[in-house]
């Protein structure tokens, strides 16, 4: 979008940026009652406004467990960045919502093969914006930062992530498993950590069946006394 035309989308770049630019306003209406998850178009990509930028390349990446994953590469000129966020989903009878690990919520509107970028409200914007669907998976080693409750025991490492609140393996991830034991008391109970990862698929023992894995790309932040909530 030129830098001309942001008057003409201010209605939606007022309502849409408060999550695509990264801020912590929390939006409270909630859409009517949520239906049972429908299958639907998995993965799509557009341009959504932006107040100090050309504007926002979005591609939307949605699991059919309910997750989703939102790349964002701001085109800033010569200069440029690029962000990742991710929570759950959930359809209304008309709305697909996204609800990010501070509650959050981002409203698009299923329109043919894409999807309408609707306001803070769930309110159709002018002019409109749309996602466009693509033949595109999510990719596996795209880094989101992650905060959920980590555990280390018998050489086994868990984290339930508070975004979703799934419980995940944690994978070849030693740099965690240091920091919990020099962060954990004689309790051995779960800690909140802030890291930086990626998923991965990782084979079941058990069953053979392949299952989503994290792997930490970075030592990560543990904070003792705290949890998902507080």
């Amino acid at each position: 979008m030129k830098k001309t035309g942001y008057a003409a989308g201010a209605a939606l770049a007022s309502g849409l940026l408060f999550l695509l630019a990264g801020c912590n306003h929390r939006v409270t209406d909630i859409p009517a009652q949520v239906q049972e998850l429908k299958p639907m178009q998995q993965s799509y990509r557009g341009v959504l406004p932006c107040a100090d930028c050309e504007g926002i390349e979005t591609t939307l990446f949605l699991d059919k467990n309910g997750d989703w994953v939102i790349n964002r590469h701001y085109q800033k000129g010569i200069a440029s960045a690029d962000a990742v966020s991710y929570g759950t989903w959930a359809r209304t009878a008309d709305k697909l919502v996204l609800t990010d690990s501070k509650q959050n919520k981002l409203y698009f509107r299923p329109d043919n093969n894409g999807l309408e970028a609707l306001d803070v409200h769930g309110n159709p914007t002018s002019p409109v914006y749309r996602l466009t669907a693509i033949q595109q998976i999510r990719p596996q080693a795209t880094s989101v930062v992650m905060k959920g409750m980590y555990k280390y025991m018998a050489d086994v490492a868990i984290i339930t992530d508070c975004a979703t609140r799934r419980t995940f393996l944690v994978t070849d991830s030693p740099q965690l498993e240091l920091g919990y034991s020099a962060s954990r008391d004689a309790s051995m109970a779960p800690l909140l950590v802030s890291v930086k990862a990626h998923f991965t698929l990782e084979e079941n023992s058990d069953t053979g069946v392949m299952r989503l894995a994290i792997v930490a790309d970075e030592n990560g932040q543990f904070i003792p006394g705290k949890d998902c909530d507080n």
